[in-house]
């Protein structure tokens, strides 16, 4: 890759390539790569943080992104990404943690309503039968 400024040059080779007699030009390509920057998942820290927070995992998921934003704003681009995904993977743990909960109590709402429903019509249908004296 080329330097901002550094115009490439086409260099000559003197002897024999590849059984070619004479002089070889060889060619290349300069590649400019643009690198993004970091993400730190702040938004979706925060919201695990406030709405779903099992086992203080998005307590520590808000933590090191705010550790890999502190990072970016240095320039240490590798530290920011490191943080960053460990932030990305706590997140990923805490939202599925709480989905998981969530659907649980759920279940365990709907049985225990059910069977209080059931309960009550029972002794709706037998209004004497409990009292056993």
């Amino acid at each position: 890759m080329n330097p901002v400024g550094h115009p490439g040059e086409a260099v000559t080779l003197h002897g024999k390539y590849d059984g070619q007699p004479g002089h070889a030009v060889v060619q290349y390509t300069t590649v400019n790569v643009t690198t993004e920057p970091p993400k730190d998942h702040i938004i979706w820290s925060l919201c695990c943080f406030f709405y779903s927070n099992p086992c203080c995992l998005g307590l520590a998921a808000l933590i090191y992104s705010i550790k890999a934003r502190d990072r970016k704003w240095v320039g240490d681009v590798e530290g920011a990404r490191h943080y960053g995904n460990t932030a990305k993977c706590l997140n990923i743990w805490a939202t599925v943690l709480a989905c998981v909960i969530g659907l649980i109590c759920i279940i365990v709402i709907s049985v225990v309503a059910s069977q209080a429903q059931a309960a009550v019509h029972y002794i709706n249908q037998n209004p004497y039968s409990h009292w056993n004296y």
